[in-house]
């Protein structure tokens, strides 16, 4: 294991996909641990030499975070917030945007529209944690909406969407805080702000997750009979063509005034999981973890106790079937994961430790010691040739960068 940064300042991975194609750098952003959003600067680091590149910069008062890689090229999409920002218009969950840096050039991931009637194609709210699809052609992100939240905050609903390459979108500019952006931008998830107990109906969707490059998987809330939160397992079939992403189904893709934006054509979100009557019902929200499919797209792990209340890492194929606890540890894992680039194993933190699984048998190899500074559970991110594993741990007061060899 290797500490890699060691400025005093904070480092920070996001989830998943912050290793360069070529497995030698890694991208990070500098905002304080916590919820304070406040980096002005997207960098990467060397982890053989320790050479830090700022990748952009950001001016008029804007903040900056959240950066992931895509697979193949140089290219890096993270949240930016609001230049300019005022009394009326500064940073929040429906007031942030995608944006894509590409050896030194810069552009908008998604459009903003806020007036009515509104641009299909484009968002009227804020987009948080984007990553790229496997074959890097889709980015998918949550999204908080702005229109929705002036009317009603509680009508502002997280739901998950997709920034697809078939823009540009361009708004019309009637209101200063709009923007054209390169993708074509819709929500594949539905929610209500007071779904049915005991239906499939969720409030929230939320923690998303590539199941190959035409699905996608998610954390929904749904009721239980009582009226109790139960997190469950949702997956959606995205369209096969630009004609079926730009395809309106009951309700329009823009939304209206009092509506959300709405998912295309033929985009229906199907439940995977039904653990009501499990004795520790849901997915679990903490440690907060994004659910991940292995690269071969045949299983999607997430998080869920046991009968004895650990948490422990659960599969289930994407049609549902097969459900199967993986781990039977004796303490609760600590940590989002990811799958190894192979799929034969999934990193994470267990016992304050790094750790892997086998993802046949579950069995656990440890990959660092306890040596005192507990790792993050934010990330443990495989780089792509499967040779290690990164994560954030906090010396002297600041969260650094470390790695370690994982022996393939």
């Amino acid at each position: 294991m290797k500490q890699i940064t060691f400025a005093p300042r904070h480092h920070q991975l996001t989830n998943t996909r912050t290793w360069t194609a070529d497995s030698l750098w890694l991208a990070f952003d500098v905002r304080p641990s916590g919820a304070s959003f406040t980096g002005e600067t997207i960098e990467r680091v060397n982890v053989s030499t320790g050479e830090v590149d700022v990748i952009y910069r950001a001016t008029n008062d804007a903040y900056v975070g959240v950066v992931t890689v895509h697979p193949t090229d140089d290219r890096y999409v993270f949240i930016h917030g609001p230049q300019h920002p005022d009394a009326c218009w500064q940073y929040d969950f429906h007031h942030r945007q995608g944006v894509i840096a590409k050896q030194g050039q810069v552009s908008n991931l998604d459009a903003m529209d806020i007036t009515a009637p509104f641009t299909p194609g484009a968002l009227r709210g804020g987009s948080h944690v984007h990553v790229y699809s496997p074959d890097g052609q889709f980015v998918s992100f949550t999204y908080n909406d702005h229109m929705l939240r002036t009317l009603d905050p509680k009508l502002d609903l997280r739901n998950v969407g997709v920034a697809a390459p078939f823009g540009p979108v361009t708004p019309g500019g009637h209101h200063p805080r709009e923007y054209a952006g390169t993708h074509w931008s819709v929500l594949v998830s539905r929610t209500t702000p007071e779904p049915t107990p005991g239906s499939d109906e969720i409030n929230r969707a939320y923690e998303e997750g590539w199941v190959g490059n035409d699905r996608l998987a998610f954390i929904g809330d749904t009721l239980s009979v009582d009226g109790g939160k139960v997190p469950e397992l949702f997956i959606v079939d995205l369209p096969q063509s630009e004609q079926g992403w730009k395809r309106a189904g009951n309700a329009p893709l823009e939304g209206t005034t009092v509506s959300m934006p709405a998912p295309p054509a033929g985009v229906e979100q199907r439940r995977l999981t039904h653990t009501h009557d499990a004795r520790f019902p849901g997915l679990m929200n903490a440690p907060r973890h994004w659910v991940r499919s292995n690269p071969q797209a045949s299983a999607i792990a997430f998080l869920m106790r046991d009968d004895n209340g650990v948490v422990q890492i659960w599969l289930i194929a994407p049609d549902g079937d097969q459900l199967r606890q993986l781990t039977h540890n004796e303490s609760d894992i600590q940590s989002a994961f990811n799958w190894h680039p192979a799929g034969h194993s999934l990193g994470f933190v267990l016992n304050n430790r790094i750790a892997r699984c086998d993802a046949v048998s579950g069995k656990v190899t440890w990959l660092t010691s306890d040596h005192g500074n507990p790792p993050s559970g934010d990330a443990v991110v495989w780089s792509p040739d499967g040779r290690y594993l990164a994560w954030m741990e906090e010396v002297d007061g600041f969260r650094q960068l470390w790695v370690t060899e994982t022996g393939q």
